[in-house]
């Protein structure tokens, strides 16, 4: 009996565990020979790490989650505890948590079940439980440190008994050593996705798309029936702070003149199409170009899942609804979205991508005089036009004129190694009532010797000249400044989500002392 109170009053004092589910985010260098990779860093402290290295087994580089060992005696004790947790929880509690209330919740509950249990372990045993404890009621499961890993940029689950791949920023696609190896346990897992998203997703609705609390976009399959391997998921990590535009310049993902005159284009109500297959970076640039809008300017953005992040406060996001399960009830489109965002007074409107109806809307505001961006998926300036002229989009060939540039975004292999690339900026001259388009492309970036190139002959430019009263040397004089300036944030490494926004909104409103203080005449 006094042992028993004793072990009681053991587990009773043990001390909550400290867990940092945001850690700080390591120096990553990228090497290029990746026989040579062995990279450690931590995803939730202390307890779980990622290890990127070289498998010379199967000639790749993999990426393995590195989280506490339980013997035979801690997973039983875990399993239990699990089940009695689960049957005492208060969920509505839980959802009115923050993170430190959560943790100190799951802490409470484990002790008391431990005492009534009459499990007698270690602290550090108590430590290790407790971690997967977190992990599994807060986080999720076994994807929770992917999911914490700043440098993982998409995940991706292909099924029961495969393992997961990811999409890593450094050292791009790699398999895990994740898997799921139970069908009923994959099926529990994408239940939480949906639960997670305000989804519902089940036998008679078997397709999720939807998006997670932090804005990480989760589209996922249930049934055999659509997925021989059972329950799929891919999850596309939202970025809490988007790339700045001296980060994509130190990418090499397009040059300081190109940005230069995207700021200007933007800066002067221009209407740009970006384009570009999947995963190429299109929203990557959408995001970056939105620091180039005025402080005060109004922004209306339209998504079917939440992806943009702009650095502003004058700032108005919409996002689609899908219907409540009955046919059509309750749908908020992108069509009804856009056509309601004219009526908000904007001075840009954005739409994540244009791929129906609401192109129509989208053009017609162009055409009224609303300054609009948007992306779609398409890889060259006569895809674009097709798109935009066939079926389901149907647009009449006369109205594409409205546009005035297209920025085409691609995926690229240099040295062996995958980059993005903003390939061409074309600008739009004239689209005839055929759907032929004359076109100008000042820049273009050349994948022989990595360069990007420019001319000055720019069509757009002159438009600027006509319709706000400037000359074409003062617009250029503008552009070569605004080069410098990119280039000198670049060099400096000036590439804080805030401080880039702070240069770039002061440069609006007092651009000489701006330029003197980076040195530029």
């Amino acid at each position: 009996m006094a042992l028993e109170k004793n072990q009681k009053s053991r587990i009773k004092e043990y001390p909550r565990v400290e867990i940092d589910f945001s850690p700080i985010i390591p120096p990553m260098k990228k090497i290029t020979d990746k026989t040579q990779v062995d990279v450690r860093y931590c995803l939730i402290s202390p307890f779980a790490y990622a290890h990127v290295h070289w498998d010379p087994q199967i000639y790749e580089l993999v990426y393995e989650v590195e989280e506490p060992l339980l013997n035979k005696i801690e997973q039983g004790y875990l399993e239990r505890i699990i089940v009695g947790i689960r049957e005492m929880i208060n969920f509505d509690v839980i959802v009115e948590k923050d993170l430190q209330g959560l943790l100190e919740y799951i802490d409470r509950k484990f002790k008391i079940l431990a005492i009534e249990f009459g499990f007698d372990m270690s602290y550090e045993s108590y430590r290790k439980i407790y971690y997967y404890l977190c992990r599994d009621f807060i986080g999720f499961n076994e994807v929770e440190p992917l999911l914490k890993d700043y440098f993982v940029e998409d995940i991706e689950c292909n099924g029961v008994n495969t393992p997961l791949y990811l999409v890593h920023r450094v050292y791009r696609n790699m398999k895990t050593n994740i898997q799921f190896k139970e069908m009923e346990r994959l099926e529990g897992f994408v239940e939480k996705l949906a639960q997670r998203c305000g989804r519902y997703i089940s036998y008679a609705n078997p397709i999720l798309d939807g998006s997670l609390p932090d804005g990480s976009r989760v589209n996922a399959t249930y049934t055999k029936d659509i997925t021989s391997r059972g329950p799929t998921f891919t999850i596309r990590k939202f970025t809490k702070e988007p790339w700045t535009p001296p980060q994509l310049i130190a990418f090499n993902t397009l040059s300081p003149e190109m940005f230069a005159y995207l700021w200007l284009l933007i800066e002067h109500k221009m209407n740009i199409l970006i384009a570009g297959g999947t995963g190429s970076g299109k929203t990557s640039l959408l995001n970056a170009m939105a620091f180039f809008m005025p402080p005060e300017d109004r922004v209306v953005s339209i998504e079917d899942t939440r992806e943009l992040n702009f650095p502003r406060e004058n700032w108005l996001p919409s996002v689609v609804r899908s219907s409540s399960g009955i046919e059509g009830v309750g749908e908020i489109d992108l069509f009804t979205l856009l056509r309601s965002s004219f009526r908000q007074n904007p001075d840009y409107v954005i739409v994540g991508e244009v791929r129906g109806k609401e192109a129509f809307v989208l053009f017609q505001g162009m055409a009224s005089g609303h300054a609009s961006v948007s992306t779609i998926h398409a890889d060259s300036v006569d895809s674009v036009i097709k798109r935009l002229e066939t079926p389901p989009i149907e647009l009449p060939p006369t109205l594409l004129n409205v546009l005035d540039c297209v920025c085409i975004m691609t995926h690229a292999l240099v040295n062996k190694q995958e980059t993005r690339k903003l390939r061409e900026i074309v600008e739009i001259i004239e689209v005839n009532p055929e759907g032929v388009a004359f076109t100008n492309t000042p820049f273009m970036w050349n994948p022989s010797d990595d360069n990007f190139y420019f001319k000055k002959d720019s069509k757009i430019f002159k438009k600027i000249s006509k319709r706000f009263g400037m000359t074409v040397e003062e617009i250029e004089l503008e552009f070569k400044r605004r080069v410098e300036l990119l280039y000198k944030m670049y060099k400096q490494k000036i590439f804080g989500f805030e401080e880039v926004q702070q240069i770039i909104n002061e440069y609006y409103k007092k651009p000489l002392e701006v330029l003197k203080r980076f040195k530029i005449d």
